[in-house]
């Protein structure tokens, strides 16, 4: 309604802590379907304890911002659903710590 609208709206406090906000929101957005939650599961081999558990961990959130943007077309329909420009889940993931370099190993 009108007044998430007014919370999204307001500027963010800085950039490190918006990207944690879309991290968790991405969270949200994976868990919001099965089949999302599950590769995402797979893929870091966290349990569902684990994701509520860890969901404050800086490196949990690099992981739930690199797994988003392993699928572009994931990437978009994130970005569509909460309204989002497609380069904020990049961006945010720069601005979390360790997530300015990609880490290969």
């Amino acid at each position: 309604g009108p007044r998430q609208m007014e919370i999204s709206m307001k500027p963010a406090q800085n950039p490190r802590e918006s990207a944690q906000m879309l991290a968790l929101r991405a969270l949200a957005w994976l868990a919001a379907d099965a089949g999302r939650i599950g590769g995402f599961m797979a893929a870091t081999g966290a349990g569902p304890a684990e994701l509520a558990a860890r969901a404050q961990d800086a490196d949990f959130q690099l992981a739930i911002l690199d797994f988003l943007l392993m699928d572009d077309r994931q990437v978009i329909a994130f970005c569509d659903d909460e309204g989002l420009p497609y380069a904020a889940p990049l961006s945010a993931r720069a601005a979390l710590p360790g997530g300015a370099e990609p880490d290969w190993t």
